[in-house]
């Protein structure tokens, strides 16, 4: 969806990351890198507050991570957040009537990102 691609590492990263997030439930975030996870924020009333929660959660840096998020993103402000802890590429299924403000948020921080089309969200 983003203008950056995602590199073949990336896709990688983002599969991964996807999986795991699966199986975390209400509104999850999950940061990873090299297969590996490095935060998981789940169970916040807000999308940014689990967002924040995984960075917050995370043992390793975050410089060229991903994240995965079971639900989309309703607001930019996790994009945001996502850029300055280093994160390159973000899945996430999309279908916000914001949905392009997020994309544009993306685009401005050279993020690149992958609808799905499938949720994950649970309770």
């Amino acid at each position: 969806m983003s203008k950056v691609r995602p590199t073949d590492k990336q896709i990688r990263d983002l599969i991964f990351s996807w999986i795991v997030c699966k199986h975390v439930k209400s509104n999850a975030i999950v940061l990873a890198r090299n297969e590996q996870t490095l935060g998981v924020g789940a169970g916040q009333m807000s999308r940014v507050d689990s967002v924040e929660l995984s960075v917050n959660k995370a043992k390793l840096p975050l410089p060229d991570a991903v994240m995965a998020s079971d639900a989309f993103f309703p607001f930019p402000d996790s994009i945001d957040v996502a850029s300055r802890v280093g994160v390159k590429a973000i899945i996430q299924p999309g279908g916000s009537i914001r949905d392009e403000e997020v994309i544009e948020a993306v685009d401005l921080h050279g993020i690149s990102m992958v609808f799905t089309k499938v949720r994950h969200f649970l309770h």
